[in-house]
């Protein structure tokens, strides 16, 4: 790659304006002490309050990841997915932790197949052991510095007393209705009186607030009895995961046709392991395992390697063929070999190396566009059922971006939707209906199996430059968030914008691969261009034989992409929050 090719670098073009003409709607937040970006600025709120009162990075993570289990519960739950990557810096550690919990232990293929016509259904049937408590407190207890009471106040807060009902989760509660009001459960808290709350009503989630009360008190109860901070931690994690709420849930479970039971909630633990990565220029770019989608952006990344992507042009239509096949290559081996490597074979070392990224190069043609998916590495194409109607797969998910005084960093996408599985009465709870990312096909490799995680979309990432922690990123979007996310990095890596710059440009989503949500729709060749791209851009993919479709000029369904940038040469933390999910916002000092 070019030498240029860097972040935060004192010799990059950063925010040249040679990069682009565009000039962001929002600032660059910069700091020198410490920052934070999320999809909320409530969350981003409590995280800098935590910060200030003297918490690290991960102590701020989570109060922010708890705070968007309350503003934003239509696509983070409390009870929901939280994959993260963290970086203590004094340590030199690197780590993730999966944050997502396996499916129970009475699921089968068979099961689907026979009563549900070989999908997995929405509602509890889909249930996944809820991982995000585990991991929350995971974090808290081997990197964090304070209580779980101490960074859960501020969501029990907005959850009690309420928060201002604003315009994006209004209309997503509002395109969600006819799904909430299927639920008794669901129908109290998001269809109150029976129609969707609208811009500025108070949100009051009452129930909720007790939920999260009772680990804090069950955490206080251990203190006060001569524990200390890690022995109230764990307290906190048995008031969820052995206490009154697995209780409430697993007996709703049994009564209801779900799976989930007592047993599997008590042997849960989240997963830590080593990050996968890939160097791009003079960059380290960090995911999760493959039992995410994670590793297709650094697959991505290794295909572009072998482009001069400054002399195609940013944006342009050359740039964007060659962007966009490489993803349909990569999306095309995510079918066939990604899943939980603890349960099957993922050839991970051959598809992270530069021989097999030239191999897939190869298929590559600057002329023509690949009609739908193209074949796996293993020449294996594989079938999807194809659909004609627009893209209307759930987008939940949100992002967490922090890194604190000391240089500690963490990367959290916290996750799970309400409007698919059943609110367990009482508690203000969906347990993850993340199983909605499986397939009930025993040959997929993704396929749904007793302790196995389902394939994951949310996906943290963590940059490096020369061995130094430099950028924590991410983005909501299912399938767009690895997109959104590499065209965030191309923008700063390549073109030398700066964070809200390289965020706000605009922005383009293939849809030609299987849908990572149930029932897994395809849409063959299907490119969406938001509409600050020209006429004539659009003519001349369509003439490469991509399928056009032109959308608003800024567009949730793009992504929502958060990061902080710490720019090491001056001494600046940077940061950029993603206009297209207007509540996203960053914070500094």
């Amino acid at each position: 790659m070019p030498s240029e090719m860097s972040i935060g670098s004192a010799d990059s073009a950063v925010g040249s304006s040679q990069a682009s003409t565009f000039k962001a709607w929002r600032p660059v937040i910069s700091a020198r002490r410490h920052a934070i970006s999320s999809g909320h600025y409530l969350a981003s709120h409590a995280g800098f309050e935590v910060l200030q009162a003297g918490g690290n990075a991960i102590d701020a993570g989570v109060a922010a990841g708890l705070v968007l289990g309350v503003v934003h519960s239509d696509q983070v739950n409390v009870a929901g997915v939280a994959p993260m990557i963290i970086w203590i810096a004094d340590r030199g550690e690197l780590v993730s932790i999966d944050g997502v919990g396996y499916w129970p232990a009475g699921v089968s293929c068979e099961l689907f197949q026979r009563e549900h016509g070989g999908q997995v259904p929405e509602g509890l049937l889909r249930t996944v052991i809820p991982a995000a408590p585990a991991a929350w407190i995971e974090a808290l207890t081997r990197y964090g510095t304070m209580s779980f009471g101490e960074v859960a106040s501020f969501a029990v807060h907005f959850a009690r007393e309420g928060f201002v009902m604003y315009p994006f989760l209004a209309e997503q509660l509002q395109l969600t209705a006819c799904n909430n009001a299927r639920w008794p459960s669901n129908r109290e808290i998001y269809l109150p009186e029976g129609k969707s709350p609208t811009v500025g009503d108070i949100f009051i989630q009452t129930d909720l607030a007790r939920s999260l009360q009772y680990m804090i008190d069950e955490e206080a109860a251990a203190i006060g009895r001569g524990g200390c901070r890690i022995s109230g931690l764990q307290a906190a994690r048995d008031a969820f995961y052995c206490g009154d709420l697995t209780r409430v849930i697993t007996n709703f479970h049994a009564e209801n046709g779900g799976l989930l039971t007592e047993h599997d909630m008590a042997t849960y633990r989240v997963k830590l392991a080593p990050t996968v990565s890939t160097k791009f220029g003079d960059l380290d770019v960090h995911s999760c395992g493959f039992w995410s989608q994670g590793p297709a952006l650094l697959q991505a990344l290794n295909i572009l390697a072998g482009f001069d992507l400054t002399a195609l042009g940013h944006n342009r239509v050359e740039y964007i063929h060659v962007v966009v096949e490489a993803l349909k290559l990569v999306f095309a081996d995510r079918e066939a070999f990604y899943g939980d490597p603890d349960v099957i074979h993922v050839p991970a070392e051959m598809l992270l190396s530069p021989d097999y990224a030239e191999m897939r190069r190869m298929l590559i043609q600057k002329d023509r566009a690949w009609p739908e998916l193209p074949p796996a590495g293993n020449n294996i194409r594989n079938s999807a059922a194809t659909a004609d109607e627009s893209e209307t797969g759930p987008f939940d998910t949100s992002h967490i971006a922090v890194v604190d005084r000391h240089g500690n960093a963490i990367s959290i996408c916290p996750s799970d939707t309400c409007s698919d599985t059943i609110i367990i009465p009482g508690t203000g709870l969906a347990p993850s209906s993340r199983g909605s990312q499986s397939w009930a096909d025993p040959r997929h490799p993704s396929s749904v199996a007793p302790g196995k995680r389902p394939r994951l979309t949310p996906n943290p990432a963590m940059v490096f430059r020369q061995g130094k922690m430099t950028m924590p990123i991410g983005s909501p979007g299912g399938d767009s968030q690895i997109q959104a996310v590499l065209q965030v990095l191309l923008n700063m890596s390549v073109f030398g914008m700066d964070p809200q710059t390289a965020i706000e440009e605009p922005r383009f989503v293939t849809y030609s691969h299987p849908d990572s949500f149930a029932p897994h729709a395809a849409f063959p060749g299907r490119l969406c261009l938001e509409g600050r791209f020209s006429k004539a851009t659009a003519d001349a993919l369509s003439e490469l034989g991509h399928k056009v479709v032109l959308w608003p000029d800024r567009l949730w369904r793009a992504g929502g992409v958060c990061l902080v940038r710490h720019d090491r040469d001056r001494g600046v933390l940077e940061c950029g929050a993603d206009p297209r999910r207007a509540a996203a916002y960053a914070l500094g000092w």
